[in-house]
């Protein structure tokens, strides 16, 4: 939410889902389940095969991959009787944007703040 005079761009992309991407990318298993999954050939793998990589039960891993997808980071393509996940590249560029975006409108403000005698 901006006010109405504030000098931050506002992105196209809505606060409520910025702030929910950030969240799935705040816990480390997600972080790494995203750089296995951008380091896979083909660009995409099955949750076996982040398993594999991790010392965590597949279970876990599915959560995980859940969280990822519910906010969009990722998708879902069948193949087979499998499915295999992708990053969404759409996606985090337009969140790097965004959050890029925020932070640069931000730390302006906050050195102004800081210059000014207290």
């Amino acid at each position: 939410m901006f006010h109405r005079n504030s000098p931050i761009k506002q992105s196209p992309m809505r606060d409520d889902d910025i702030a929910n991407m950030m969240r799935a990318l705040g816990h480390p298993v997600r972080l790494e389940i995203l750089r296995i999954m951008a380091s896979q050939q083909q660009g995409e793998c099955c949750c076996g095969d982040v398993t594999d990589s991790l010392t965590l039960a597949q279970s876990t891993v599915s959560q995980h991959i859940k969280v990822l997808l519910d906010v969009g980071l990722i998708e879902r393509r069948p193949h087979g009787t499998r499915n295999r996940y992708c990053i969404r590249h759409d996606t985090l560029a337009e969140l790097n944007s965004a959050f890029g975006g925020l932070l640069q409108g931000l730390l302006p403000l906050t050195a102004t703040k800081e210059a000014e005698p207290a």
